[in-house]
């Protein structure tokens, strides 16, 4: 018997943990520049030495992004640029609600971003909307932008802002405007795009002797409440930012957050028209699916009432009694089966005449 405590011939040992290696931040950077008097400087930096650089200089900001950063990344990121735990742990989700929160000097607007899937049409297409979360951390002397999910809509923003420094030199919350305002367009994408849907669709449930597909029509809709859960909530974020209370956004960049506001407005009521046309389409094609199975009800009656009368004459006819009508003529079975024809003409010509047929 084996002393306990002593392993076991044969027995397996315990395979010593295996240490998680750690991606470098530098692999979550898309870009990083540093801006002085809204021109950006030569040469490539790492997010320690650019933000080492306007700090010892107390000039320009920096401005990084990041995709997709994990909690690492984001930690050693974080500790560089003096950022709130709780700013690190939004940053790595990647599903928060779009929101504005201040920490100390730092401000953090969260944003959903929807992109418009082409398809040819929209009773082929699988998917119609794609979602994602941008987030923008606006500081002193730096901007961090955080992508999760795909979307191109930010790729030419870093260049349109260096061809126009007068805009850089209002500082980073132009950074943190241009984001917005190009989210925001991307938003005024999909509602024109599913506008071209919602006609396609009204068309068809019109059209007549068209097949109605039911599925195709709850598909939009649901696609279309994805897109108002995520475009909706950002009127208070903006609201707040377009009035800034904080004294973090320059007045300037104040004035520009007012137009996306604007420009917010008018996408959440196209999306709330559109919204509205959908829920009549189904309440449409629901009435056109019951008028069509009333029809459909009407003609299998009428085939069923014409049916009857021979069905009742031959049950008749085949009961075993020797006393029936005509049962002994010569003529009888044809005299029989010429009323049946006769009465079953003369019901088709009925129903035909009452459009049941």
């Amino acid at each position: 018997m084996p002393s306990i405590g002593r392993r076991r011939i044969g027995a397996v040992s315990p395979t010593p943990p295996v240490s998680r290696l750690h991606v470098p931040t530098e692999r979550a950077v898309v870009d990083c520049g540093v801006y002085v008097d809204g021109v950006r400087e030569q040469g490539r930096f790492t997010h320690r030495a650019a933000i080492r650089r306007v700090r010892d200089t107390g000039q320009g900001f920096v401005w990084i992004g990041l995709h997709a950063p994990d909690q690492h990344q984001m930690e050693s990121l974080s500790r560089e640029f003096g950022l709130h735990e709780l700013i690190t742990e939004d940053a790595t989700s990647g599903d928060q609600r779009p929101k504005l929160e201040a920490y100390d000097g730092i401000l953090v607007l969260n944003m959903s971003t929807v992109s418009y899937l082409a398809h040819e049409s929209v009773t082929e297409a699988s998917d119609i909307v794609s979602t994602g979360e941008v987030m923008v951390v606006l500081g002193r002397d730096f901007v961090v932008t955080i992508r999760h999910g795909e979307f191109g809509g930010l790729a030419g923003i870093r260049e349109e802002l260096e061809r126009a420094p007068e805009r850089l030199l209002q500082g980073p919350a132009a950074v943190m405007h241009a984001v917005a305002d190009r989210v925001v367009d991307s938003y005024l994408e999909a509602a024109e795009g599913m506008s071209r849907d919602v006609d396609e669709l009204e068309s068809g449930v019109f059209a007549p002797r068209t097949p109605v597909d039911i599925e195709q029509i709850y598909f939009l809709k649901r696609e279309l409440l994805e897109l108002k859960h995520n475009i909706s909530p950002l009127v208070v974020p903006l609201r707040r930012l377009a009035g800034d209370h904080l004294g973090m956004v320059p007045s300037e960049i104040r004035h520009y957050f007012r137009d996306v506001q604007d420009h917010h407005s008018l996408v959440t009521a196209q999306v709330a028209t559109l919204d509205e046309q959908v829920t009549s389409l189904v309440h449409a094609a629901v009435a056109i699916v019951g008028m069509r199975q009333n029809t459909d009800m009407r003609r299998i009656s009428a085939w069923v009432a014409i049916a009857a009368v021979p069905t009742m004459i031959a049950g008749v006819y085949g009961m075993n009694f020797d006393h029936m009508p005509e049962l002994r003529m010569e003529y009888g079975y044809f005299l029989v089966l010429g009323f049946m024809l006769t009465a079953c003409g003369g019901l088709f010509l009925l129903f035909r005449k009452n459009s049941w047929l």
